[in-house]
């Protein structure tokens, strides 16, 4: 069996454009629900190979519906240290799986949001690369030193925002505001609203750690993230 590379793993918020994280699916991908986000799998007729959380948001019909069609069940009590799309993540690190996607990481309630947004910085995650998506837009974390390829078109929409302190040494090509080796400071704004000139763009960073937002156009015929 050849080892998976990717999981895509669907969380408990909203999904705001179902059909590009169905889309996003490829073969060889390891698909996760976390908790609720199994009833996202659901609508979309999606079978997650594993279910995890404490499932206090899936119904028990939910959770026997997938038992019954072979997922992995991974429990834990509902008194935890971690968010179940935390859990998911380090399950997806514990497997040796260096990618992640991540659907319906976002939503109404501003403190989930915040906390799934930071997640890819968390320590224990390092190593991986995680991307959070959401129709047209995505979200992605590049530690210091090292360097992040965006994929778009021109015109699109790219936010660098320090996290944690400075990020210092950033450098860009292809993008309308570049930067030489300077430093976003933490807190302002500078990062904000820059603009892809070509498909591919790249970002690198010296020391620190840079929340990189895409925003992707909605060209007519254009399909969301995922694909």
């Amino acid at each position: 069996m050849t080892r998976a590379t990717r999981a895509v793993i669907f969380a408990n918020g909203e999904l705001s454009h179902p059909e590009s994280a169905r889309l996003a699916l490829q073969p060889g991908d390891v698909l996760i629900a976390a908790d609720g986000g199994a009833r996202l799998c659901r609508q979309l007729d999606l079978a997650p190979s594993i279910l995890i959380g404490d499932f206090d948001s899936l119904d028990e019909d939910d959770l026997a519906y997938y038992q019954a069609a072979g997922a992995e069940i991974i429990r834990h009590p509902r008194r935890k240290n971690y968010t179940d799309l935390e859990l998911a993540l380090r399950h997806v690190h514990s497997l040796g799986i260096k990618e992640a996607i991540v659907f319906a990481a976002l939503g109404k309630r501003w403190d989930q949001t915040l906390a799934n947004v930071l997640l890819p910085a968390t320590a224990d995650l390092a190593g991986m690369t995680i991307r959070l998506a959401d129709g047209f837009q995505e979200i992605m974390l590049l530690r210091g030193p090292g360097q992040l390829i965006l994929q778009g078109q021109p015109g699109d929409t790219v936010s660098l925002i320090p996290l944690g302190g400075d990020a210092s040494g950033v450098s860009t090509d292809q993008l309308e505001y570049p930067l030489y080796v300077e430093t976003l400071y933490f807190g302002a704004t500078r990062g904000l609203s820059n603009v892809l000139l070509a498909e591919i763009a790249e970002v690198r960073l010296r020391e620190g750690l840079l929340l990189c937002v895409v925003i992707h156009l909605k060209d007519e015929g254009r399909q969301a993230i995922g694909d």
